[in-house]
């Protein structure tokens, strides 16, 4: 079970402009965490690829992959930990649902290898008084780290105990000082065809309408267990995880957990959802793990969990109510019919 430990530490201008104003203000917004270290933001460029609702907006240095070990995550504190078996690294990185890189469960680390993330820019906007663009650096740095040992419970009944790396979602949603409108909070994957393939293959993609999306009410998203993962194991994620930084709801079903995420954005209406689009009548908005409620093709009462043992291996455990986490999350729900809001 959950057990809880106490933080022990907090981890159109001039066309010519003179170069110590450049450089002067490239620092000050660097440090404010809006821009890389290679560059400014091309004004036509932002303004392109917000127009079209993308924000994998890049620098004018060349991309550079970041070596998985080359993060220091050593202060991260350790809030959050389980007397729970975690599965092998191995098994965490290769046994993955990210169908940007293929539909099967080994395919996402083969078409992952090499996948770049830096940089990389993560945009808040939406119901804010402080809207907010995140460069790879901050990412990593804007706030303290943990590590966080949560459950993962897929919706095919299968099931991992995994040592994310991040920060609670609520440290960067304070940040940009929400309007009291604010009533969701609406998230979407990086959209680049070239470097995910399975967004340009139905083959490899699964037939979903991309770039994925997901969407949290807004006491759901401030909640102190739901958490920004930008490392798993020590070490940056990697790409077939959802690097450089995904989302981690731990008591609803993985696909809430929107992986690679490049724009959150605080609106007054419930947003669309990925795979609620695709299959309403199989997948909720809400996708609280619930073992009172089947899927319409197999029962949620137990899963498989996932070990040191082979895919044969006897791994089979009851389904806990919200993942086990009913003690933290239900009163989130209180008065809602659960089977109505799956």
């Amino acid at each position: 079970m959950l057990i809880k430990i106490p933080r022990t530490s907090k981890l159109t201008e001039n066309q010519v402009t003179d170069e110590a104003v450049y450089l002067q203000r490239r620092q000050l917004l660097k440090k404010m965490g809006f821009i890389g270290a290679g560059a400014l933001l091309s004004g036509a460029i932002a303004a392109r690829q917000a127009q079209a609702g993308i924000f994998d907006i890049f620098d004018d240095d060349k991309p550079k992959e970041v070596p998985l070990k080359a993060l220091d995550f050593t202060k991260a504190t350790k809030p959050y930990i389980t007397d729970e078996v975690m599965t092998p690294e191995d098994k965490v990185t290769h046994h993955n649902n990210y169908y940007e890189f293929g539909a099967k469960k080994s395919q996402p680390a083969e078409y992952a290898r090499g996948f770049v993330t830096d940089p990389w820019y993560l945009k808040v906007e939406g119901e804010v008084n402080k809207p907010l663009l995140l460069d790879y650096d901050a990412l990593f740095s804007r706030f303290p780290l943990q590590e966080r040992i949560y459950r993962l419970r897929c919706v095919e009944a299968w099931s991992m105990v995994i040592p994310w790396i991040g920060f609670p979602l609520a440290d960067l949603i304070k940040q940009a000082d929400p309007k009291s409108s604010a009533k969701y909070v609406a998230f979407q994957t990086l959209y680049d065809p070239e470097r995910m393939p399975g967004q340009d293959s139905r083959f490899l993609g699964g037939g979903i309408d991309y770039p994925y999306v997901e969407g949290l009410r807004i006491d759901e998203a401030m909640h102190p267990l739901t958490m920004l993962a930008v490392g798993l194991y020590g070490k940056a994620l990697p790409g077939q995880n959802g690097a450089p930084i995904r989302l981690v709801v731990p008591w609803k079903y993985g696909f809430k957990s929107i992986k690679s995420i490049v724009s959150m954005k605080l609106t007054t209406q419930q947003p669309p959802t990925t795979w609620n689009k695709l299959a309403p009548q199989e997948y909720g908005f809400y996708a609280n793990v619930n073992p009172a409620v089947d899927h319409p093709r197999w029962s949620q009462a137990s899963e498989r969990r996932i070990t040191t043992g082979g895919l044969l291996a006897n791994n089979r455990i009851d389904t806990l109510p919200f993942n086990g986490y009913a003690e933290e999350v239900a009163g989130l729900y209180k008065g809602m019919d659960l089977r109505r809001n799956y």
